[in-house]
């Protein structure tokens, strides 16, 4: 039984950490989009709206990433209704660009910071914490499918619930396949 119950957990660390990875991948990319083009706003068309220079760049990122995590990072754990699924990431990544923004703005205005490389680093530390508040919330809210939903994990109740409801596995199955 220990044996059992040790292989599960290596296995979820194990899938815990492939999906840190695919969303390491995908906020790295989002993460050149996001500063790529804020540093190419604030230093052109929106050199005096640095601010909204930032909400602007991270929407564009944001899309990317909506669509990266949804087929690729948390592919076999995406909600059976894409609407809710889409509002509830809209929603968390609002959190995290007034997160990333507030920090220049912080910069820009108490701090009264003028040089487009500090304020770039505002926005980027900003926009790291921003990243840990978006992946446990895409991970336990936005793309939330049990993990019963995967064949390796289906009899997961069994093995740390005395008499556990391995009957729900094909229902929660179901309910996850897209």
């Amino acid at each position: 039984m220990s044996t059992t119950i040790t292989k599960r957990i290596q296995g979820l660390v194990s899938l815990f950490w492939r999906e840190v990875a695919k969303f390491g991948t995908v906020g790295g990319l989002a993460f050149i989009i996001d500063n790529g083009l804020y540093w190419w706003l604030i230093n052109g068309p929106m050199a005096e709206s640095v601010v909204k220079g930032r909400f602007v760049s991270a929407m564009v990122a944001t899309l990317f990433s909506w669509v990266a995590n949804r087929y690729w990072t948390f592919r076999h754990r995406r909600q059976p209704n894409p609407v809710r699924e889409l509002v509830m990431f809209i929603v968390i990544n609002v959190v995290g660009m007034v997160i990333a923004a507030g920090f220049v703005w912080i910069a820009r205005y108490p701090l009264d910071i003028t040089s487009p490389a500090m304020l770039l680093f505002a926005g980027i530390f900003g926009t790291v914490l921003a990243t840990v508040v978006r992946f446990l919330a895409y991970r336990f809210w936005v793309f939330n499918s049990e993990l019963d939903a995967e064949p390796e994990f289906a009899k997961d109740h069994g093995i740390f619930e005395p008499g556990g409801n391995a009957a729900a596995a094909p229902a929660l199955r179901e309910r996850a396949e897209p």
